[in-house]
């Protein structure tokens, strides 16, 4: 499935319900922190959680992404791939492959 198709499930999801009035930016941008901490909580006090709460949390958090970059006007595929080339650049390989220090310190 593409982003084009979930997105317009999404759409038309909201719509159905009249949910779009509580989909302000801010809105959007407060679900997309609680659901990703309720994520979180899937591996609180286990290292191997349950597989299916991760997918559904996560799925919460994508959702909340969708909409909000929906409400934005952007792309998000898009805003990824500019992010990955930013970061790529702060990250090449020759310095930071295997490693996990911050980019000013590499």
């Amino acid at each position: 499935m593409s982003s084009d198709d979930v997105m317009r499930q999404l759409r038309e999801f909201a719509r159905d319900r009249d949910w779009g009035q509580f989909h302000s930016p801010g809105n959007l941008a407060k679900s997309i922190s609680i659901e990703a901490g309720e994520l979180l909580e899937c591996f609180q006090w286990d290292n191997v959680p349950d597989q299916e709460n991760v997918k559904l949390e996560l799925a919460d958090v994508l959702t909340y992404c969708y909409f909000l970059a929906d409400r934005i006007g952007v792309d998000p595929e898009e805003i990824i791939l500019e992010k990955l080339t930013v970061t790529g650049d702060k990250y090449p390989v020759d310095k930071a492959f295997g490693r996990s220090e911050k980019y000013d310190k590499l």
